[in-house]
Formats: C-alpha cells, structure tokens, sequence
C-alpha cells in the first residue's frame, strides 16, 4: 500500500491555472495527489499530463491511481533533470528549438513510503540497510558513501547539505568506526551520530541524526543539482503566461528555487526620479512574490507539512511589463 499525504495540493494546483487543453508536467509524481487534482481539469484530446518520476513503487501507484483519465496522462520513469529530453520524447510541441508546455509542478518533499518503509533505509527511526535511493536502479547507496568516501568529503557533505555545525566530530567518528568493521545499518549510523554530538546539544531540537541522514540521502540522489539543472529547463521549456510550482520542505531546495526565480524577474534599471522605467532582462513573475504557507487545517492533519513552502512564477510573454520585486520572507 503506497500512502502519501500530498501537501500543499489545493494551492500548488490552484497556482498552476490548469486549462482544460494545456499540457501540464509533474516532475515529482509521489503518491499522485497533484497529479490527479491536475488531471482531473484536463479535457480530452488535447489537455495532457505528463508526470514523472524514479520511483518504481511510485509509477506503479500512480498508474493506478491515474488510469480513470486514459490517454489524458503519459508516466515516465526519469529523474526531473532529463525533464527536457522527457519531454522532447514525449512528443511535447515546440517553438524556438525547446518543448513547450503550460505548467509545471515540482514538489520536493520525499513521500512518506519512502521515508516510513524500513526497507528504503531513508529512516533513522528505523533499523535497516543503509540504501537511500530514490531510484532503486542506480549504483551508489548510503553504505558506499558512508563506508567508502574520505573523511573530508563526508563531514563537507554533512555541513553543507545537513546544515549541521558538528559535521567534523561526525564524519571522524564515521570513518573511526567503519576502520573496525562496515557500517551496515541505519541503526548503526544513527548511534555513532548521536554519540558524535554533546550531551547538550541532543537535549533540544529534532533528531540528533536528522541532519545527517538528510544529508547523505541529498548526496546519495545528487538532489540539489539535479533540481537546479531540472528548474532551468523548466523556465526554457515554458508558454508564455504558463506557470511553475515549486514545493520545498528544507532552506537549501528554497533558497535555489527563490534565487533562480529571482534572477529571472526583469529589475528596474532607471537611476531614482528617472521618468521612464528601463526594465532588465527577464523572463518570470512571481505570483505571489512572497511564498505560500500551509494553513493550520493542513498542519493538524499532516505535521509534516510544516517545512513545507510553495513558490509560483509565471513565464512572461515578450514584452510584456511587469511590476514584480521579489520579497524576502
């Protein structure tokens, strides 16, 4: 049983404007809540959803879930940074040399499956083989990075992706430990990373492994890069005045959406009392500017939501003005 509780659904669609005749993109299919809020706008034979994602448990369910609207959905087994050979394949018409569709969702968070069946070893609450791939097909796993990477690129791994300022001590208790014998298991990575981090620090906050387990899983799928390379075709591979939609549950994910949305919005150039505005280059709005929130309704009934941010632009059309200072939040 594939259960996911699909978080920021209402709005994330709602931002989309889905017209019954567009074609529409999920890069992150997950438990198909979007996608078939996205589907069921869409009109035979020219409305289309295209929804992909690497999880083989994930397409399956999807498929299922989405069969009652036919040939409206195509599925596709790809990592969202091939979003625009997908697409190409997919037979997406074009216009300036790129396929062209009218929205685009993205929505970061891993599923919860992924993260509540020990199997996958996502989990520091649970004891299991250290895995972590979100696409079961490819070579390197957990176990290879934390048994087999210098002690140097573990500890940057866990300080940049994790965030975690005791990311030193960590990964030099890592290598200390696998020199004895392998690191096996989710359980034995979380003991050696709580017994790396002070009795005080433990005390508070989440998990004392969550940082570092959420590291190793980002540099395991090579998440962030992927993302970057998969936003940037998504831009080129917009309409004019169609949408992208981005959900992202940790600082790192947002700050790349925010800072790519933002060097695309056309900057106000005139010096201060210039009488004409002399625009920058730029191919977005943002719509909002600020962030989306869940409410306290959704909170209530999925706490993990509460990470969760939504980040909407619009692809403007040519010379189209635009308003548009991004804020900061």
């Amino acid at each position: 049983m594939f259960h996911h509780i699909t978080v920021l659904k209402e709005e994330a669609v709602e931002g989309l404007n889905v017209r019954k005749d567009g074609i529409y993109v999920d890069c992150t299919l997950g438990g198909a809540g979007h996608s078939e809020a996205i589907a069921a706008k869409l009109a035979a034979p020219y409305g289309r959803l295209i929804g992909l994602d690497q999880d083989d448990r994930a397409l399956a369910h999807a498929r299922e879930r989405l069969a009652p609207y036919g040939e409206t959905v195509t599925l596709v087994k790809s990592n969202f940074r091939h979003l625009e050979a997908v697409l190409r394949k997919a037979g997406v018409p074009q216009a300036g040399g790129k396929p062209q569709v009218d929205g685009i969702l993205f929505d970061l968070g891993v599923s919860s499956p992924q993260l509540d069946e020990a199997e996958r070893g996502f989990s520091y609450n649970h004891d299991a083989a250290l895995d972590m791939r979100m696409d079961r097909d490819q070579r390197l796993t957990a176990r290879e990075i934390v048994n087999e990477w210098d002690e140097r690129e573990i500890a940057r791994i866990i300080r940049d992706y994790g965030e975690e300022k005791f990311a030193k001590p960590i990964a030099r208790r890592i290598v200390e430990a696998r020199a004895k014998s392998p690191i096996e298991t989710t359980g034995e990575l979380a003991e050696i990373v709580k017994a790396s981090i002070p009795a005080a620090a433990r005390r508070t906050g989440p998990h004392p492994a969550k940082r570092t387990f959420q590291a190793i899983r980002i540099a395991v799928n090579d998440e962030l890069e992927a993302f970057r390379e998969a936003l940037l075709q998504a831009i080129d591979c917009l309409k004019p005045g169609g949408r992208i939609a981005v959900i992202t549950f940790h600082s790192l994910e947002d700050r790349i959406c925010k800072e790519t949305f933002v060097s695309e919005v056309p900057k106000n150039l005139s010096p201060p009392g210039f009488p004409v505005e002399i625009l920058s280059e730029g191919r977005l709005k943002l719509t909002p500017r600020k962030p989306i929130l869940p409410s306290e309704r959704e909170l209530k009934e999925n706490p993990r939501a509460r990470s969760a941010k939504l980040r909407i632009a619009e692809r403007l059309g040519k010379d189209e003005p635009v308003n548009n200072s991004p804020e900061g939040e």
